[in-house]
């Protein structure tokens, strides 16, 4: 099988790099704070993970973090290597990524849809954007970690990955700002989350009052960044934002404090 070097083993990367360890694949991790491999065969820096590596994945939590990794380790990659960057850069953090490839080295972006629990199971769904020999190379990894929809060339993954959580992100945050109205108006809160659950908002709702995610409000507000976006996705980050205590708590937080305030 081929061997993959898997680098970042935060809240979504390490249950991944386990699903393709338990498929058999020879794996070597890294990560920038090293003993998180669980048992995994562990690289000391980035350069050493990829040595010899058939297809490199990276699933790191912004484009800052993307870049710098990425230049500790690109100039080891040999013609033939297929990288799949797994994480929410969007789509001019991409393309800069590609521009920067060696010769003979192809990348595939491959965003996910999905928290720890989907991450585990291989329940995510996977955003695939490349050629479509490049993705061909990728699927047959990629199927290990969800469902894989291919959106079509080079940075297309990326964008839909933006635009989806996007909506996803905004969407919670109305329903935390409609919350807070009917508090202020003296509605039952199981009322009025029973009557929107009941229409077109039921999976928002249901997100909304998740309680098995973990996808960090600081990371949210970081992926409606890279959204760019006009007054909605702008408002709903500033919402995001407004609450240094939630950084790190699942986005659903983000319903309790709007109605706190």
């Amino acid at each position: 099988m081929k061997k993959i070097a898997f680098l970042g083993l935060g809240r979504m990367g390490l249950p991944m790099a386990r699903r393709l360890a338990a498929a058999g694949y020879p794996l070597t991790v890294w990560n920038r704070s090293p003993g998180r491999a669980g048992g995994l065969t562990e690289a000391a820096t980035p350069a050493q993970a990829v040595r010899g590596a058939d297809v490199v994945v990276t699933m790191l939590s912004d484009p800052a973090a993307v870049a710098e990794v990425a230049g500790r380790f690109t100039a080891e990659l040999a013609p033939g290597t297929l990288w799949i960057d797994m994480s929410s850069i969007g789509p001019a953090a991409t393309a800069g990524l590609r521009a920067g490839l060696p010769d003979g080295v192809a990348l595939v972006d491959a965003p996910v849809v999905g928290s720890v629990g989907p991450a585990a199971t291989g329940g995510l769904t996977v955003f695939a954007g490349g050629k479509d020999a490049d993705l061909d190379r990728a699927q047959p990894v990629l199927e290990h970690l969800g469902r894989v929809r291919r959106c079509g060339g080079p940075g297309t993954g990326a964008a839909l990955k933006v635009v989806v959580i996007g909506a996803i992100v905004a969407s919670v945050t109305v329903v935390g700002e409609v919350l807070a109205v009917a508090e202020e108006s003296g509605l039952p809160q199981d009322l009025v989350r029973e009557v929107l659950a009941a229409g077109p908002l039921a999976g928002v709702v249901a997100r909304a009052h998740s309680t098995d995610s973990d996808f960090p409000v600081r990371l949210a507000a970081k992926d409606l960044a890279l959204a760019g976006g006009g007054r909605v996705l702008s408002a709903a980050r500033e919402d995001l934002l407004a609450d240094p205590s939630i950084a790190e708590q699942d986005l659903s937080a983000v319903v309790g404090a709007l109605r706190r305030h």
